[in-house]
């Protein structure tokens, strides 16, 4: 039985939805909750000030793969266009995981009893940028503060000589993000260029190396891909990718994809995307199943914050994975 298998015949009743907004962090995202009897399930759109439909033929009896197959003849994104096509994977994912959720509460059954999985604790790591100009001084704060959490960094073309090896002694960077797989314009090729070359002669090998531009070379043990990751098709040869639920859209592709990389060795981490609420909780827990030992990407919220407050949660991470639902 596929993972898939295993939830795609629990049964949902929704009577309705409802829509909020979560703010945070100078960002906006969208809560979708569907009700059902007693239960309620949540789910999060991660675009930016999404606006939902709000009058989605929703109700009924179901069973949860005939809810997301019936999505696909739902209009998810009416009027203009997004912005970004993946926008509508990203709105697809706060319906599926919303109806997750909800299908788990009115069984009573937790994700990780529902697929026959353990949960672990969630080795994390805090994403961010060295600012401009590039300066470590973020990282040694936050370091300082917080030592067991590692860093997944975003590389930039002003990252000095003096940077890189004040990075490589701090010991802590888990991951260098080049963003080099979002067709994003280059301004100074040399610079990159020598940029590239530090990363590469200074960081020690376990630091994975992040979507790297196109005709940039990184070996292959070291390489990750991230943006991408759609499905299992696009993993390819790659060794090891970063999983971002939203990214993927689909439950089914999502689990697809989880089976697909544990049959052939493939490691995973899994990544955030600015959620602000459930859909955190959720890719927590997700991680906690499916590759608690990974560079996560999926820090509590507070991480996201400027200044960080006393009192966040150390890495590894504890994940609630008994109570019924999704996060």
């Amino acid at each position: 039985m596929t993972l898939w298998e295993r939830v795609a015949g629990l049964p949902l009743a929704v009577s309705g939805y409802t829509l909020d907004s979560l703010t945070a962090f100078d960002r906006t995202t969208a809560l979708v909750r569907l009700a059902g009897g007693d239960a309620v399930g949540s789910g999060e759109d991660v675009g930016l000030d999404p606006v939902v439909p709000a009058d989605l033929p929703l109700a009924g009896s179901w069973t949860l793969g005939g809810f997301c197959a019936a999505l696909d003849g739902l209009d998810l994104w009416p009027g203009e266009p997004p912005e970004w096509e993946n926008a509508r994977d990203w709105r697809r994912w706060a319906f599926e995981s919303a109806a997750l959720d909800l299908a788990l509460r009115q069984a009573g059954l937790s994700l990780a009893s529902a697929l026959g999985r353990d949960v672990a604790p969630v080795r994390f790591v805090n994403s961010l940028g060295l600012g401009s100009p590039a300066s470590v001084d973020l990282v040694v704060t936050r370091v300082a503060q917080y030592p067991s959490v590692g860093f997944k960094l975003d590389a930039a073309p002003d990252w000095s000589d003096d940077v890189v090896s004040e990075l490589v002694a701090l010991g802590s960077v888990a991951i260098v993000d080049f963003k080099g797989r979002y067709e994003l314009p280059v301004e100074d090729e040399p610079a990159l260029a020598a940029m590239y070359a530090r990363v590469l002669a200074a960081f020690p090998d376990d630091v994975l190396l992040e979507d790297p531009h196109a005709g940039y070379a990184v070996p292959a043990e070291r390489l990750s891909l991230d943006a991408p990751i759609h499905g299992v098709a696009d993993i390819g040869a790659v060794r090891t990718i970063n999983v971002k639920p939203s990214r993927i859209g689909s439950l089914e592709r999502l689990l697809a994809v989880y089976e697909w990389c544990e049959a052939h060795d493939v490691a995973m981490y899994g990544g955030g995307m600015g959620e602000l609420g459930p859909a955190r909780r959720q890719i927590q827990l997700l991680a906690a199943i499916f590759h608690p030992d990974g560079p996560n990407d999926v820090a509590p919220s507070g991480f996201n914050a400027p200044a960080l407050a006393a009192g966040l949660p150390a890495s590894p991470l504890a994940v609630d994975g008994a109570a019924a639902g999704f996060g």
